[in-house]
């Protein structure tokens, strides 16, 4: 992580009570611009992917086959750029094709065996990223951090 991102102030403006879930949302939003930095250049660019390609690999290392509307819908991008970031994955042969049985409308793709290996080398990458955004955690902060970040993406995704 070359570059340093400047500390965000705790609130948008002293003047602006945005109440408390307003604000809570607003630090969520800062936090998942200013990760996309660190993830870039930690994990993404010395893996040779681009950002794109990157949240593809994590998605499908994660979850398994998806298909393209799925890993749009995961990802928060636009169908066209899901597609041609799974065209270009293809062609380096880090996605292939899947099979759904039992719609066979659906076109899922999944990870290679290259695809694969190059997922788990995202792993100690990240591992490096978290630890440095982490660094100042308590074991008791990290835990209280990874509990809520599990409740709200189970609120979110129909986990409940």
């Amino acid at each position: 992580m070359a570059t340093k991102i400047a500390a965000a102030p705790a609130t948008p403006r002293p003047d602006l009570d945005l109440g408390e879930d307003a604000a809570l949302l607003v630090d969520l939003l800062k936090l998942a611009t200013f990760i996309a930095q660190p993830m870039r250049e930690g994990v993404a660019e010395p893996l040779g992917l681009s950002a794109n390609d990157l949240k593809i690999i994590l998605a499908l290392g994660g979850e398994g086959e998806l298909a393209g509307h799925e890993l749009s819908e995961i990802m928060g991008l636009p169908p066209m750029n899901v597609s041609r970031a799974i065209a270009a994955l293809t062609a380096r042969g880090l996605v292939e094709p899947g099979e759904d049985a039992s719609n066979r409308r659906r076109k899922p793709v999944r990870l290679t065996a290259e695809g694969t290996a190059l997922f788990q080398q995202t792993i100690p990458a990240m591992a490096t990223v978290g630890g440095k955004l982490f660094a100042d955690f308590t074991p008791d902060e990290r835990a209280v951090f990874h509990s809520a970040a599990q409740a709200i993406l189970a609120r979110m995704t129909g986990g409940e």
